[in-house]
């Protein structure tokens, strides 16, 4: 499955974003999704997850209560809401993949990947 995410932008701190993440190539139903982020410097850090039932969600604890994943499978697509954004959230935000019903947030767990796209929050 192709990965495409999209949304990024930028925003000044207690503002709002959505990013989607569009797949192609085959269906999405039986895939948990992540997403991912990397700021300058830092390693790619896990930020939240949703399996493909939707019964099933994982926040990062930074994010937590701010952020929101879901998806539409018939769009093949999959949404992260982020709201309350603070400068710290700067990076580029990554959608992942996986063939399986359980999500994790370990990185190495994932092989289809996104290209990537840029939020900045200005404070």
């Amino acid at each position: 499955v192709q990965l495409q995410a999209s949304g990024g932008g930028l925003v000044q701190a207690g503002g709002s974003l959505r990013l989607s993440c569009a797949a192609s190539g085959r269906t999405f139903e039986d895939y948990s999704v992540a997403w991912f982020r990397q700021a300058p410097g830092q390693e790619r850090a896990f930020v939240a997850a949703i399996n493909w039932s939707r019964l099933s969600t994982y926040y990062a604890p930074s994010v937590k209560g701010r952020f929101t994943v879901s998806r539409a499978n018939d769009k093949n697509t999959v949404y992260l809401q982020m709201d309350s954004l603070k400068p710290e959230d700067t990076a580029v935000y990554y959608c992942a993949a996986r063939p399986h019903i359980l999500i994790t947030s370990q990185l190495k767990d994932y092989n289809n990947w996104g290209q990537g796209t840029l939020v900045t929050v200005s404070s």
